[in-house]
């Protein structure tokens, strides 16, 4: 069994692609090595609508390719041995992203299906459901929806800074740890999400809600008499 963070992020920062090309080698070593502080076997390298190859130390928790891709409906993490290197924001559909994500030997999960997102309400052939590590409070709402679409649930921190990864995670039954091996778990529903739930991490989901909020991009279920989701998420929301 493995502890992997399945969603999390290099680049600190947004809107500075050539000084985020230079950082890009620091920010996956602070990934890498907070992940192995916390007791994670990998964490996966989601970066919004780009994928970059690194080479880390041994002694670091193993990376394991992904992306963030910004679809016309909302975002979808494409993970596996052989993510597409960039996509265009808002260009594919989630039907064409999951194809692509397939045709590549790639998983395709639902990223944060009640932030910003009406991917949740899309039809397609998904692998699993994500539990955001910023806002677990909307835990229930997922497990009902993984129940619903019988998929399986990951974990992921969602993390922007080194001190976010592992606040939320994935236990992934495998023998080995590879891209293939993690994307054969996923589709078996060989996984288990975990979240941290402490001071600290309370503060940081406080900290998230409000600014989701204050930008309009939290929804609730049909099912809480919710007044429905919200718009597909702009160029302007890779920043979340």
């Amino acid at each position: 069994m493995y502890a992997v963070d399945l969603h999390a992020h290099t680049r600190f920062f947004h809107g500075h692609d050539r000084a985020a090309q230079y950082f890009d080698p620091v920010g996956v070593r602070l990934l890498a090595g907070t992940a192995r502080l916390r007791n994670l076997d990998a964490v996966a390298t989601t970066n919004h609508d780009y994928y970059r190859a690194f080479d880390v130390e041994s002694s670091l928790a193993q990376t394991i390719p992904g992306i963030e891709v910004t679809t016309t409906r909302g975002h979808v993490l494409v993970v596996g041995p052989d993510p597409p290197e960039q996509t265009e924001p808002d260009e594919l559909t989630p039907e064409e992203t999951v194809e692509m994500a397939h045709d590549r030997g790639c998983a395709a999960i639902i990223a944060h299906p009640y932030r910003n997102s009406t991917v949740k309400d899309v039809e397609v052939d998904f692998d699993a459901i994500e539990i955001n590590g910023k806002h677990p409070r909307t835990e229930e709402w997922v497990r009902k929806l993984a129940e619903r679409h019988e998929l399986p649930l990951t974990g992921g921190s969602d993390a922007h800074y080194p001190v976010e990864v592992g606040r939320a995670y994935t236990l992934v039954d495998a023998e080995e740890l590879t891209p293939e091996s993690v994307v054969s778990a996923i589709r078996d529903g060989r996984i288990e999400p975990r979240v941290h739930y402490g001071p600290f991490n309370r503060l940081l989901r406080t900290f998230y809600r409000r600014i989701h909020e204050g930008k309009g991009y939290l929804q609730t279920p049909d099912w809480l008499d919710s007044p429905g989701v919200g718009e597909p998420p702009t160029q302007e929301s890779n920043d979340d």
